[in-house]
């Protein structure tokens, strides 16, 4: 049954949501710019009535298209493209923002909450700040409209709403059969199944939308003259910011460290440089913001700066929809036929804030005295200037091929390419800016607080700089940290922790509530340091120290770096005895993993568990009960053994011929000073049939050894059987089962084979054990001698390919990240105190 309802419906919030943006940007466009306080409130009763009837259309639309998800409405062209039967509840959540429409909508709905929040805390400021909310909801609405402008067929944005057989028109299914609805969709990409896909997107795109906030009233304070006073209410909105989207930039690394097999968290893809450029241009934002309120300067480089931080999150918008990244990005979405609108979307607002800044610029106030090379004003300059240099210096090279299309348009040829090894390309740079931030860090904020001579600012300095000076020589010489490249960064790195850790101690006695920046700053030193070490000494520590390569088609760093473990072998590595245990296929259920080699059986689509688990305790189930598979996941496990303990490893890989040949996870073996990353670089292709070597044959009476294939071997017993599975037998047939016994290395297996006389016709069935690469088979029975004759079969034992690296120290790097997090915390609740107290005083 088709639900075409959920699709109207759909279809008329959408439209919805678009008029009544444009009618609340009008609304409140009129009430800023009249003079009436009549009039004025009432265009405003208007706005916000438009902006709330928006804001509930957004709310709509994202129900309906969980409706159409979550009940699996395949007649849908987004629920059949991103999502399956088998996915569990989490999964068909993060399916919602898997395709463009859906990430837009994510978009649109943390901007209509925030948007709701302003209303309500900035009545001075409600006019023009939601002026540019409403007329940004409004392009954003239109790029999920999907409508055809008649007679000039021009389509207007991309609806989440649009059925399958509109897309797939010429699908011969659906010349036959319009109504046809698939069984199962195509599903989620197997990478995108984890836990951080949950939470990382929506992290990302509510920082997408908090840059709106301050460059809403930065165009609100040029728009209505006040040049000083939109920094107030915006700085702590900035900070938020500045938090929520570098939160969702380290869990986008984080889920990289943990889901793709690259051996890093950080690739420099186009698409994370694309997010990292205005992070860090809104970073530099804050801190022009910050020095203005201090000392009455930077207010021209706040403008710049929060307009730039807006427009470049526009323009990575652009860059990653368009399709303009198709051939250099992994990350990015394919073209829908956007890239025109997101190139108006992007241009109106480029266009409109920088006229209106430079209409404005001459009236804005700035300082006429010139910053000591000593104060904290010149340095916090220059900090911010290095910050935009880090930032460009990705932002060119990542948009080469923009620029490539962009000259296409004029006839002119232009093949500029981004770097081949981006990771060295980028690193080499962004290494040295790095260098200079971190001391930077270390070195102003004693500044900061207080104008002070150049002798009191150096004595200040000694002291931190010389623990940090005597900690870094005796990590230099332990470590053997030579690089002077790696040495400056982890001097500057402990320095930025020393003085900022002094300023806190400082701080304490006084006011707690100031440690906001300082607490960052170490935050910064931390994970740098952690960077440092987990990515410049990180090292393969799977070496092929067999003398031979696994294979002649893989290059000679895959044959250096890689080890081939064969099951049941342990080989040594990194001080460790390591062995592969075999392929572990674990189904998901509504509660979540069992494992189908220790606990269940298959029926079917059915588990029935045979016994119960520690993993399952607590559940309602019992042994005997089925429950429906949500789908499967295959994981090799490979054990660990070192001083008499065992660790676990499951990496994870699908070979998947559709998205270029295996899908790999790792898993990490996490101690306090390392990480051992290992996953998975080839595996056993079981699904083809095995190459079995000629058949041995061994004659043996019960109780009896014999080899197979090394494998010390004994015929315990012969005996007759009643049934056979899959076999019928009648009154004249005959079954004999073997009862064969194989010393293993990890312990004893038994082979059971048959030998079946039917109708006078001889069968065998044999047994096959696949730890081993054994198959056995009875091929007679002698009585006149009382033996039996036993064939062997063997095969390459099952194997897998693994690479492993040490990735030191790099439990600093996510400290780091959360103590960042927890500065950027304590000054953002610092700015909003300071705000609600002024607006308390009528100064908002």
């Amino acid at each position: 049954m088709m639900h075409y309802w959920v699709g109207n419906l759909g279809h008329f919030f959408v439209i919805t949501s678009f008029v009544t943006a444009i009618a609340a940007a009008f609304a409140y466009f009129r009430a800023a710019a009249t003079e009436d306080l009549g009039n004025k409130n009432a265009w405003l009763i208007n706005g916000r009535t438009g902006y709330y009837l928006h804001a509930v259309a957004i709310v709509g639309v994202c129900v309906l298209l969980f409706v159409i998800i979550c009940n699996h409405y395949f007649e849908y062209h987004y629920a059949y493209s991103h999502s399956d039967k088998k996915l569990s509840t989490d999964y068909l959540i993060s399916t919602f923002w898997n395709g463009q429409e859906g990430s837009f909508l994510l978009w649109m709905f943390w901007q209509a909450l925030l948007g709701i929040v302003l209303i309500h805390t900035n009545k001075f400021w409600e006019a023009p700040v939601m002026t540019v909310f409403a007329l940004v909801q409004a392009f954003l609405a239109s790029m999920i409209l999907g409508v055809v402008l008649p007679g000039i067929s021009v389509k207007i944005g991309s609806s989440p709403f649009i059925l399958l057989r509109e897309v797939m028109q010429d699908a011969p299914i659906f010349k036959t059969n319009p109504n046809f609805i698939p069984e199962d969709g195509t599903g989620l990409n197997p990478l995108l199944q984890n836990y951080w896909m949950v939470i990382h997107p929506p992290t990302l795109f509510l920082g997408f939308a908090t840059t709106l906030v301050p460059f809403s009233f930065c165009i609100a304070g040029l728009w209505f003259k006040k040049y000083r006073e939109w920094i107030r209410p915006s700085l702590p909105w900035a900070l938020f910011s500045a938090a929520v989207l570098g939160l969702g930039i380290l869990m986008g690394g984080y889920w990289a460290y943990e889901t793709l097999n690259f051996g890093g968290y950080w690739n420099w893809d186009p698409v994370e440089n694309g997010v990292y450029v205005p992070w860090l241009v809104l970073v530099g934002s804050i801190h022009t913001m910050i020095s203005y309120k201090n000392s009455e300067t930077a207010l021209k480089a706040s403008v710049i700066l929060v307009i730039a931080t807006f427009i470049l999150i526009l323009y990575s918008t652009f860059l990653t929809r368009s399709g303009v990244l198709g051939d250099t990005s992994v990350h990015s979405f394919t073209d829908l036929g956007l890239s025109g609108q997101l190139l108006a979307y992007l241009l109106f607002f480029a266009v409109a804030a920088i006229v209106l800044a430079i209409v404005r610029w001459r009236e804005i106030p700035s300082s006429k005295e010139e910053a000591a090379v000593y104060s904290r004003e010149f340095w916090i300059f220059i900090g911010v200037i290095t910050l935009c240099f880090m930032g460009f210096q990705v932002l060119i090279p990542t948009s080469f091929p923009v620029w490539n299309q962009f000259v296409g348009l004029f006839g002119i040829k232009s093949s500029l390419a981004p770097p081949g090894d981006q990771i060295a390309f980028y690193s080499k740079f962004q290494l040295w800016f790095a260098i200079i931030i971190a001391f930077l860090s270390g070195a102003v904020q004693f500044l900061w607080w207080k104008k002070i001579d150049v002798r009191t600012w150096m004595q200040q300095l000694i002291i931190p700089f010389v623990v940090a000076l005597l900690a870094a020589l005796i990590i230099v010489n332990v470590r053997k940290v030579f690089d002077i490249r790696f040495v400056l960064m982890l001097l500057g790195g402990l320095f930025t922790i020393c003085a900022n850790a002094k300023i806190i101690i400082q701080l304490m006695r006084t006011s707690p509530g100031l440690s906001g920046g300082a607490v960052a700053h170490i935050g910064v030193g931390l994970m740098l340091i952690g960077v440092m070490f987990s990515a410049g000494y990180s090292r393969v520590v799977s070496l092929n120290n067999t003398g031979m390569m696994i294979s002649k088609d893989f290059s000679d760093e895959f044959n250096r770096d890689n080890l081939i473990l064969f099951i049941n072998e342990p080989r040594t590595m990194w001080g460790y005895d390591i062995e592969y245990m075999g392929e572990r296929l674990v189904p998901r259920y509504h509660g979540g993993y069992v494992r189908s080699s220790d606990v269940v059986t298959t029926v079917d689509k059915d588990l029935v568990i045979t016994k119960i688990p520690q993993n399952l305790e607590g559940v309602a189930y019992k042994a005997g009960d089925t429950i429906r598979v949500k789908g499967e996941d295959t994981y090799y496990e490979i054990q660990l053994r070192k001083d008499g303990k065992t660790y676990k490893l499951h990496p994870r890989a699908q070979i998947n011929q559709e998205m270029g040949g295996i899908l790999a996870s790792p898993d990490i073996y996490r101690t306090v000073s390392a990480d051992l990353y290992t996953h998975v670089s080839s595996v056993m292709n079981t699904t083809e049939e095995p190459e079995w070597s000629p058949l041995q044959e061994d004659t043996v009476r019960q109780g009896q050894q014999f080899f197979a294939n090394d494998y010390v071997t004994v015929l315990e017993s012969v005996e007759r059987v009643n049934t056979v599975e899959g076999v019928t037998l009648g009154d004249q047939d005959v079954a004999v089962r073997a009862h064969i016994r194989i010393q293993g290395e990890r312990g004893d297996y038994i082979a059971e084979p048959l030998f079946v006389i039917k109708d006078k016709m001889v069968g065998r069935i044999s047994d096959e054990v696949k730890d081993l690469g054994l198959r056995f088979t009875l091929l007679s029975i002698h009585p006149e001698t009382n033996t039996f004759v036993v064939g062997v079969n063997t095969r390459q034992k099952d194997w897998v390919i693994i690479k492993a690296m040490e990735k030191p120290f790099i439990n600093i790097l996510w400290i780091g990240t959360l103590v960042l997090m927890a500065g950027f915390g304590i000054a953002m609740v610092r700015r909003f105190r300071e705000f609600i107290k002024m607006r308390a005083k009528g100064q908002e």
